[in-house]
């Protein structure tokens, strides 16, 4: 079996709210991506994909459980998260935000192998990274400052100041949320042409099932700070179990049937009892039968366990045992 790169096992983070109490923007999260694998992190605004993001990379400390790289425990000195986040580089959705107005492209690129002090020919290290990064010949690219690059370019010198660190794992934070629809195509390609050049894996947050469909191997949909379901790409899209999921393939041009979710998602300082989907779920509401309905609003479905290809989901499950049973 594949070597497994980055795992979190029952994380939770929160965050203090004013006047007491706390947000609970992830709640018993399981999630591993394994070499050379691009997992899809799925879900509305809110539903705390970029906070478990950045718990990955160190950024957050769980309040619960445990991210680990390679077997061992994400470090908690300084010293150590640095030796890491050479390992785990974050690509943030906005470049023009990520980028140094002032600073040109050689510099930005360059800004991370100085302060990690990488051995070697500056100059020739970050002309790979901007040729791995699809900005060719880079020596054309080196002088310019990020206003005289588009929105692609600006994103591609992003990617190329985290691969002059050789990373193993990217961590895309809705990596082409703000490009023109005719760009994001080649940002999705130079994300599966690094992985089979460079064997890199990658976590890609994002709220788009139909990005998910053109480059991920597994997909986890999040709700509400828990993973509801996961399983491999090809399951998730085209036989959808949870209904949340169902909802949000329902929105893509080809689907047959549109799901209208009721309401807003609830506020995350207060957490429904029970399945804290089931105030919106239309599976719900359309009729269940008494004792599986009680069960979504009264008991927290169990967390998925890392490597699972199921729903969080109590409809489903009687439906399955039902299904068993007939059998």
């Amino acid at each position: 079996m594949t070597e497994v790169l980055l795992r979190a096992k029952d994380v939770s983070v929160g965050f203090p709210v004013p006047g007491g109490g706390t947000v609970r923007a992830v709640a018993g999260v399981n999630l591993e991506l394994r070499a050379g694998e691009i997992v899809a992190l799925v879900g509305e605004s809110g539903c705390g994909k970029s906070t478990l993001a950045r718990t990955l990379l160190g950024l957050y400390r769980p309040d619960h459980g445990t991210v680990s790289f390679e077997g061992s425990a994400l470090p908690k000195s300084v010293r150590g998260l640095r030796a890491y986040r050479r390992q785990a580089q974050l690509i943030l959705q906005d470049p023009t935000g990520a980028l140094n107005p002032r600073q040109s492209v050689y510099e930005a690129v360059a800004e991370g192998l100085r302060i990690h002090r990488v051995r070697g020919n500056e100059a020739e290290l970050v002309a790979e990274s901007l040729a791995r990064a699809g900005l060719r010949p880079p020596e054309r690219f080196m002088p310019l400052l990020p206003s005289e690059l588009s929105g692609g370019q600006r994103q591609r010198v992003v990617i190329a100041g985290a691969l002059a660190l050789q990373p193993r794992v990217l961590i895309a934070d809705e990596p082409v949320a703000s490009l023109d629809a005719s760009v994001r195509g080649e940002i999705l390609a130079l994300l599966l042409r690094l992985r089979a050049d460079l064997g890199l894996s990658a976590l890609v947050v994002t709220h788009d099932l139909g990005l998910a469909w053109n480059i991920a191997d597994r997909i986890a949909v999040m709700y509400l700070g828990r993973i509801v379901e996961a399983g491999p790409a090809p399951d998730v899209l085209t036989a959808p179990r949870h209904p949340y999921t169902k909802a949000l393939l329902s929105v893509l041009p080809e689907s047959t049937e549109r799901i209208v979710l009721r309401g807003e998602p609830p506020d995350p300082a207060r957490i429904p009892a029970g399945c804290r989907f089931h105030p919106r779920c239309p599976a719900l509401a359309s009729g269940a039968a008494a004792e599986v309905a009680d069960r979504c609003r009264t008991v927290d479905p169990t967390p998925l366990a890392a490597n699972a290809a199921a729903a969080a989901c109590h409809l489903v499950n009687a439906t399955l045992g039902a299904a068993v049973t007939a059998d």
